[in-house]
């Protein structure tokens, strides 16, 4: 119990401590084993992606839809290639060259993903998995962040449908 008491949760961890709970860690830091089985598509015991509590259906006019928002929140390189690294481990793939990886916000920053939660990122190869390739994702985060930002969809259905399977995210949302 003294680990519980030094602990400090906040909004934003919660998505790191149910996730590391639902991969069958028990902490947040500890080695897993994430499934490459649903490649293109991200482990989504692993990464079920993390919300950016600042980002709602009424705050999309001032934080995802200003130009320059999403740079403004994503996190550095040092951050994120570290933790490319540790899941490249992760998920068990044998090329281990980071650079063959892009470390991919699930719920892109641009429809109000998480900026820094391992939940809400993982080490998406950059070359054609299935089909599909880290480009092709890149295409309907785009798609989707403008049918938001001109009121076309919803930010919370384009949440969920990007979350759930990106590959067919466009047209469980009424876009093609």
């Amino acid at each position: 119990m003294p680990r519980l008491r030094q602990l400090v949760v906040t909004a934003s961890a919660l998505p790191l401590i149910a996730g590391a709970v639902i991969c069958g860690t028990g902490t947040a830091h500890a080695a897993t084993t994430c499934s490459q089985d649903r490649l293109p598509l991200q482990d989504s015991s692993c990464q079920p992606g993390a919300l950016n509590p600042d980002v709602t259906q009424d705050t999309i006019y001032d934080t995802i839809c200003v130009s320059g928002y999403s740079s403004s929140i994503r996190p550095p390189v040092s951050y994120t290639n570290s933790l490319k690294v540790q899941q490249i481990g992760e998920y068990g793939y044998t090329d281990t060259n980071t650079a063959d990886y892009e470390e991919d916000h699930l719920i892109p920053l641009s429809l109000g993903g998480d900026p820094r939660s391992p939940q809400n990122l993982w080490p998406q190869p950059r070359y054609a998995v299935g089909g599909y390739s880290s480009d092709d994702k890149d295409t309907v985060e785009y798609k989707l962040y403008k049918a938001v930002c001109s009121g076309t969809v919803q930010l919370a259905p384009a949440q969920q449908a990007i979350a759930t399977d990106w590959t067919t995210a466009l047209s469980a949302v009424g876009l093609s």
